[in-house]
């Protein structure tokens, strides 16, 4: 069980590596302490739900992500709740009506045939597309992220001929929100970064944000820039222990900290295994490097 004492023994000792000012881990003791926990609100797109499984495995107990999961209120959340049906579309329309609530989009929105290809319910007995619930929730937001690459940039979901017009979330919300759409790519989105997001929301920070829309503190250098790997004579073979960038590397012009905080829980990353970094958190992905630009096997 986690405790109050617990979380503020945490928050405090936590407070440096999240980048939080006194004021700043003051506003989020509060948040993630009263009774009524920061509601946050989140949808699923065209999108396989592997970041909300990467954030579920985040399983150490000191984390950022064990503290959200148990203390920040998922008022909608249709991979987590019990509820179904008419019970949870109520449910998020009272938290949204409630307002200063997070908004999260895990998974590309499709736009074609007026957004048909993805309903999360209906209300009347009238579907409720993906596209209607973004466009209605997200000027109403605290904030609104865009959760991994689909989400962020198309992704897996939008590749190729896609007939369901899957679009950034970014793009579906041009000119609509107060803030602009925070985008945490990645496939998944890393765990890491998005906690650290969040909690610097609640704690009442803001973020400047690089051209793709990424945190810039939280994407601040390329794969290339903190792998082991670098200095290391080129690879001409996989199975070699040298630099992967001549067999298809994308490390060099991918944003993203996977050397730092791997992935399961700091087990391994692609590279560690022997694997080219494939740009999963890249704008172009999926552009595989073992294939040419723009195709996806």
């Amino acid at each position: 069980m986690f405790t109050r004492r617990d979380f503020l023994k945490w928050s405090t000792s936590s407070a440096a590596a999240l980048g939080l000012s006194q004021t700043g881990l003051f506003r989020l003791q509060q948040a993630l302490a009263a009774e009524s926990s920061p509601p946050l609100i989140w949808l699923h797109g065209a999108s396989c739900s592997g970041c909300s499984i990467a954030a579920l495995n985040a399983v150490s107990p000191t984390t950022v992500g064990d503290v959200l999961l148990n203390k920040v209120s998922a008022k909608y959340d249709a991979l987590l709740m019990a509820a179904g049906a008419d019970q949870a579309i109520r449910a998020m329309d009272q938290a949204a009506a409630a307002g200063q609530f997070i908004l999260v989009v895990e998974g590309g929105v499709p736009v074609a045939a007026g957004g048909r290809y993805c309903t999360i319910g209906d209300r009347g007995g009238r579907p409720i597309t993906l596209l209607d619930a973004v466009n209605d929730l997200a000027p109403r937001a605290s904030r609104v992220l865009a959760v991994g690459t689909c989400a962020a940039y198309k992704g897996v979901a939008g590749t190729g001929a896609n007939p369901t017009g899957v679009t950034p979330l970014s793009t579906v919300l041009q000119g609509k929100t107060a803030k602009p759409v925070i985008n945490v790519p990645g496939c998944p989105a890393p765990p890491d970064q998005l906690f650290k997001i969040i909690v610097g929301l609640l704690a009442g920070g803001e973020y400047a944000l690089d051209l793709d829309g990424r945190p810039g503190t939280c994407f601040p250098h390329t794969v290339h820039f903190t792998c082991p790997r670098k200095h290391l004579p080129k690879a001409k073979a996989f199975g070699e222990p040298g630099c992967l960038l001549n067999l298809g590397c994308q490390g060099k012009v991918t944003m993203a900290m996977c050397p730092k905080h791997k992935w399961n829980n700091g087990k391994n990353w692609c590279a560690q295994a022997g694997h080219p970094c494939i740009g999963c958190a890249a704008p172009e992905f999926p552009a595989s490097p073992l294939t040419p630009a723009g195709t996806f096997i």
